[in-house]
């Protein structure tokens, strides 16, 4: 792709330059991607999804959600209501598991091996997983690498691999865009997946951390929460929680996979 490279440097200024509260960034809108030919299903729902408001400026949040203002229900609605039978959910917990790289081999099968450009894959995201969606000032500020583990001094998982500016034509390249050299968060959002931020998770991650006394601002636990929340990457969908959002997706004919 013509000056692919330049593109997804614009938009990862784009992004970093984009403010932590209000609504969704024209940026996520404008994002490259690589949904397929023929994909105009997951190309519009890909759109309304960019358009869709997340409300990030929360000053404190409830341990149970319990009005839809405080989740991005626009957004969960969309992804509810998306036609195409073949779509995927899937139960992320382990953030060192192989999530990033099934999810891509799904998507891979279904689009060039099922022949079924509009499928589409979703991560209902919660345990360990979890912090990959929060965005590196917030593993900065809480030390999230010392409770992850070894192998993530950083949030690797959102940042783009040298193999994103491959040429998108060719998908059989071992070392291209859709090739294991390629496993991350933004490549995957770049091909329609939707990563949806569990609040229980937040909430549980946030008590933790309190609990600990890894917490500079000395906040209580709803407002370290609320911190949280307004530092998820872009894109992502908050719901009130995964593991109950789980059975709202199957619902709609999503098929569980873990």
């Amino acid at each position: 792709m013509t000056g692919r490279r330049q593109a997804l440097q614009a938009f990862g200024l784009a992004l970093a330059a984009a403010s932590v509260g209000g609504l969704t960034r024209e940026a996520d809108a404008a994002a490259p991607n690589d949904i397929p030919a023929g994909a105009s299903a997951l190309a519009d729902l890909t759109d309304r999804l960019a358009k869709a408001p997340r409300r990030r400026d929360f000053k404190t949040v409830p341990m149970i959600l319990d009005h839809s203002d405080q989740w991005d229900d626009e957004a969960l609605k969309e992804v509810l209501a998306y036609k195409p039978i073949t779509k995927q959910a899937w139960d992320v917990t382990d953030i060192a598991g192989p999530w990033l790289n099934v999810m891509r081999n799904s998507i891979n099968a279904q689009v060039w091996s099922f022949k079924h450009p509009d499928f589409l894959v979703v991560s209902a995201t919660h345990g360990s997983a979890h912090y990959a969606l929060y965005d590196q000032e917030m593993w900065d500020k809480y030390q999230f690498a010392k409770i992850v583990g070894k192998g993530f001094e950083k949030n690797t998982l959102i940042l783009d691999k040298p193999a994103a500016s491959a040429n998108s034509a060719d998908y059989e390249s071992p070392t291209g865009v859709f090739s294991p050299l390629n496993n991350s968060i933004p490549a995957l959002q770049r091909r329609g997946a939707v990563f949806m931020s569990c609040h229980n998770a937040i909430w549980e991650q946030a008590t933790k951390l309190h609990e600990k006394g890894v917490n500079p601002d000395k906040l209580e636990v709803d407002a370290l929460a609320a911190e949280l929340t307004n530092h998820l990457i872009p894109g992502v969908v908050l719901i009130p929680g995964a593991v109950a959002t789980l059975p709202e997706l199957q619902q709609a004919g999503f098929h569980y996979a873990r």
